[in-house]
């Protein structure tokens, strides 16, 4: 297995400016964006990055170490079974964590370019509040409910 091939990316929250939230979509009703609010979410994804990249490494160096260490030879059917889904198991856990720190190197890469809180469907605001509960999100409450019902 090779170390995920995302491009960290780390945004310095003193970095932003008042004016890249100007131009920041936001949901109809909702208020503007606010430099700190701003600042808030960029902290938290940059702390998500962190902790899922040493949690993706860790979680992969211990499915290399199962990939490696048991070659099968003097186990009977229900080893080889539990083994198995052992390693289907951490397999899940490092993709899993590889498709959350690449959404929240997304997200990043969303703030430093103006577009964080545009829906990656429709185009409008995905809303504050849902971006604050869940600062990966791509889609508005509608586009993400016609998603799940496909």
């Amino acid at each position: 297995m090779t170390s995920t091939d995302v491009t960290i990316i780390e945004i310095d929250p003193a970095d932003l400016k008042p004016a890249a939230v100007k131009s920041m979509p936001v949901r109809e009703g909702d208020e503007p964006w606010k430099i700190s609010e701003l600042r808030d979410i960029v902290v938290l994804l940059n702390a998500d990055v962190a902790r899922l990249l040493e949690e993706f490494r860790d979680t992969e160096t211990e499915l290399d170490d199962l990939l490696h260490t048991s070659d099968g030879a003097g186990d009977d059917q229900a080893d080889a079974g539990s083994t198995a889904l052992e390693r289907e198991q951490e397999m899940s856990i490092v993709n899993n964590t590889r498709d959350m720190l690449e959404q929240s190197v997304d997200a990043l890469r969303r703030v430093k370019a103006g577009t964080y809180g545009a829906c990656q469907v429709c185009g409008n605001g995905i809303g504050k509040a849902r971006l604050q509960a869940f600062p990966r999100a791509t889609h508005c409450v509608v586009c993400k409910q016609r998603e799940e019902r496909r």
